[in-house]
């Protein structure tokens, strides 16, 4: 496949390195207006690097779109009259609906929006996906490019800004967790390295739990509370703490927040 990444920042930079890294790609176009800071990108032979979003369209077949939602119209201005027939749209401009994208480039076009979190630089990504009509046709074709770095889910394009806090945002949710966690642990004995080795393979293994098993979160947390026991000990002080509920109005609160963005 012929992908090229438009607007290679943080984002960007994590999509590329997770197709290189599955080999989902036989050529990888990555645009920046300053290009010296995608350097380390030139070790693979496969990889282009330019400031011309118009050539990067020309050469590629999947275009997928890392930039600010307020960069975007101009963007797709731009390199419209590029297009063709063969070209599958992907934006993960969060706040950006695909009908403003067919208002520029054209309804006929394959359209879809993917929302994809950085885990997706080590083949670990959460990605939702939705699509215009034409882009339900090319929707088998970007679950596998995302399936290739990660895991994806299909879903309606009005659930795409939740979407965005659980699983874009979730991953500052989950840091900090692992971060309270880690502390925890220093202040029970752990140095800072052994603390934090602790805490991700925990959380690995938790998550692991469930993803491999199927099983509901509850159903594990009782295979490790006994009676009197610590484990319920801790979890019934962090739930008096309002652990759930302060989990709760922080995912609440950032949906509130990224829709007045999307009102701005």
């Amino acid at each position: 496949m012929k992908i090229a990444i438009i607007g290679t920042g943080n984002l960007g930079k994590s999509i590329a390195k997770g197709i290189l890294h599955s080999n989902g790609a036989t050529t990888l176009y990555l645009t920046k207006r300053d290009t010296s800071e995608l350097a380390p990108f030139e070790k693979y032979g496969n990889v282009k690097l330019t400031s011309d979003n118009i050539q990067a369209v020309q050469e590629s077949d999947i275009i997928i779109f890392a930039v600010q939602p307020g960069h975007l119209a101009k963007i797709l201005e731009d390199i419209k009259g590029s297009l063709t027939e063969k070209h599958v749209l992907i934006s993960t401009a969060a706040g950006f609906p695909i009908q403003n994208m067919e208002a520029i480039v054209g309804a006929h076009n394959y359209i879809l929006r993917a929302m994809p979190n950085t885990a997706i630089s080590v083949g670990k990504s959460m990605t939702c996906i939705c699509a215009n009509a034409p882009g339900q046709k090319r929707m088998d074709l970007a679950q596998a490019i995302f399936d290739r770095m990660g895991h994806t889910m299909a879903i309606s394009e009005e659930l795409m800004q939740a979407a965005t806090v659980i699983c874009a945002s979730g991953i500052a949710f989950w840091m900090r967790l692992v971060r309270a966690t880690t502390q925890g642990a220093i202040q029970l004995g752990f140095d800072a390295k052994e603390a934090q080795e602790l805490a991700v393979h925990t959380c690995n293994g938790a998550a692991g739990l469930l993803i491999d098993s199927h099983s509901h979160p509850e159903a594990e947390i009782d295979k490790v509370t006994t009676p009197r026991g610590c484990t319920i000990e801790g979890l019934n002080e962090m739930e008096h703490q309002g652990l759930s509920s302060s989990l709760i109005r922080g995912i609440v609160a950032s949906f509130e927040k990224i829709n007045q963005i999307k009102q701005m």
